[in-house]
């Protein structure tokens, strides 16, 4: 636009106007800062082309909180020193800002309140929007075919429509029931599969006994499936092995819990929470009923997903932006066990699932206790989630637990679909800034 004949200012302008910016973390490592080194080296003949100086186009990416531009960032994580940061930059240069969920939207405007000094907390703007998952990808064909019969064939196409899905509680339990055990038996078997062609290369009793040959198809199943950062705390649920040992060990109400994911190749912490889980995976003291899949996708996402009997989610508040595992599981009537963070602040209703506080969550500064934490999560499996998946009746189903299945599918499906998502970011975005931006051209 500068090329064309606009100043700096006016360019600016209309680029701020037609920019929406999502941030998605709070988490320090997830805001690039570059070096002014670095900046200089790429954009030194750049910034001249647009009619300003070298330090007018710096401000664009100096957070105020770092030292001026003088200084002498080292490098491209955050936390390193003043140099250009990239979410300042956004954010300045974009009319509208939001945040990935409501709780979010509060840690965003409390992070980023030093940009806008003038204004109370509250009145920073940065809004939300609720991060939403695409159903017609995650619900699995099985449940999708009781959906068809009980829903309706058009429910698919008006999927974001919550009244559609009050017509769950039309599926006998029978039914439910049994379809969810098809779908874990169908993830044992993918995981046995894996365990064979394990074998066949390595040949090591310890990585077979790790890859989950020995799950059962009638036990409890938690599944925890994401990327194994230290703030998602993969072991909260390994911190007193001797309880843990009796929980999965229990002669009547055993449990058994499926572990995958992957660590960032830069992030040594994740990397020892994988040897960590894989090595409990290994030790024979714990039977079999620990597992750790290696390879983690997509499509073995869609199996666990699918398959376990509870999705579990423990992250370190307030550094889960929004988290969307949890209400892929949820559609499929996969219920959630989870820390009160991200979208579950929102999801969780007191029937749809399980939820604990999480002791940093008060607090938002993230320095909770995992003590207090994991007894939290414990005494939730021990009291209320293994007893009541057991509670059966003559016919082998648990009532209860279907209900809560059923609650889950109904809580999550429409209000968390990408459908309502993207409706959402037009009417609350897209059209505002076609109009602003028709209005600056003007």
């Amino acid at each position: 636009m500068v090329e064309k004949g606009s100043s700096f200012k006016d360019a600016a302008l209309l680029v701020r106007n037609t920019t929406i910016f999502t941030t998605h973390t709070p988490v320090p490592a997830g805001h690039d800062i570059f070096s002014f080194s670095l900046i200089d080296k790429y954009f030194g003949s750049y910034i001249p082309l647009l009619g300003i100086n070298r330090e007018e186009f710096y401000r664009l990416g100096v957070d105020p909180a770092d030292v001026g531009i003088g200084g002498t960032g080292t490098g491209t994580d955050a936390g390193n020193g003043a140099g250009f940061n990239m979410t300042v930059f956004a954010l300045r240069l974009s009319a509208h800002c939001n945040a990935v969920s409501k709780k979010h939207g509060e840690v965003a405007r409390q992070m980023w309140h030093h940009l806008w000094p003038q204004l109370g907390e509250e009145e920073v703007p940065i809004g939300h929007i609720t991060n939403g998952v695409h159903v017609p990808t995650w619900i699995d064909s099985r449940i999708a075919g009781l959906f068809n019969r009980y829903l309706g064939p058009t429910w698919l196409n008006d999927h974001d429509n919550s009244s559609i899905w009050q017509l769950v509680d039309d599926i006998p339990e029978g039914k439910l029931w049994m379809v969810h055990r098809l779908q874990k038996m169908v993830m044992i078997a993918m995981m046995q599969e894996k365990a064979r062609q394990r074998w066949k290369e390595h040949a090591n009793p310890n990585i077979i006994l790790a890859s989950g040959i020995m799950f059962d198809p009638n036990t409890l199943t938690l599944g925890f499936a994401r990327r194994f950062a230290s703030y998602k705390r993969a072991n909260l649920i390994l911190k007193d092995l001797q309880r843990l040992k009796a929980i999965l060990g229990h002669t009547k109400m055993p449990v058994q819990i499926v572990f995958a994911g992957k660590a960032h190749p830069s992030d040594d912490a994740g990397k020892q929470l994988i040897q960590q889980v894989f090595g409990i995976a290994c030790d024979p003291d714990f039977g079999g009923r620990v597992a750790f899949i290696e390879d983690y996708n997509e499509e073995l996402a869609q199996h666990l997903i699918h398959g376990v009997d509870v999705w579990l989610n423990n992250p370190q508040p307030p550094f889960e932006a929004s988290g969307t595992s949890g209400m892929k599981a949820g559609i499929n009537g996969v219920p959630h066990l989870s820390v009160m963070d991200g979208w579950w602040i929102e999801g969780y209703n007191g029937a749809n699932g399980w939820a604990f506080d999480g002791d940093g969550n008060s607090k938002g500064n993230g320095n909770g206790s995992e003590d207090k934490d994991s007894e939290e999560l414990y005494h939730i499996l021990e009291k209320q989630i293994v007893p009541l998946y057991y509670d059966r009746d003559e016919t082998g189903i648990s009532p209860g637990w279907v209900k809560i299945m059923k609650e889950s599918i109904k809580s999550t499906a429409a209000r968390f679909s990408s459908r309502r998502m993207v409706k959402e970011y037009a009417d609350k975005f897209y059209q505002e800034a076609l109009r602003q931006a028709s209005e600056t051209v003007q």
